[in-house]
């Protein structure tokens, strides 16, 4: 299975699919985006959206966040998703690894990332990959709750 990864550059009608149909397999809690959120969030110059295909189809996606500190040029990783018909073949580990090339081609210190405990397969891979847990407490504050 090929896994090909790429940088969104526009909402086209695929792309708004495709977020739309891996969104709620993240997240139960989070609207499911409209054309216009999707645009909204390719034009923040924070954020790059990475889209996975095998065989054409879109199953993952991966939001890189890179931000400017007084402590130097950091990077998040967000709302990373399989599909759940294309999970153990790579998917997860290409977007990661293209991401963090990105971020390194871009001049960032860090790459951060958060990951619920219950999502086993997940912490295995980031750890597999290089990334280290940190003694940290992640506080949110809900603004529109």
């Amino acid at each position: 299975m090929s896994v090909e990864v790429e940088v969104v550059r526009g909402a086209t009608d695929e792309v708004v699919e495709a977020v739309s149909r891996l969104l709620p397999q993240l997240s139960r809690s989070a609207d499911v985006p409209d054309r216009e959120s999707v645009a909204r969030l390719l034009r923040s110059d924070a954020n790059t959206l990475l889209l996975a295909r095998v065989e054409g189809r879109a199953v993952g996606m991966l939001t890189l966040i890179m931000f400017p500190l007084p402590s130097g040029l950091r990077g998040r990783i967000e709302d990373v998703v399989v599909d759940e018909v294309a999970r153990g073949h790579g998917v997860g580990v290409a977007l990661t690894e293209e991401a963090l090339r990105l971020a390194d081609a871009a001049g960032v210190r860090t790459v951060d990332l958060t990951s619920r405990p219950s999502r086993q397969a997940a912490n295995r891979l980031y750890e597999r990959l290089g990334f280290q847990a940190r003694d940290s407490k992640v506080y949110r504050f809900g603004v529109r709750p």
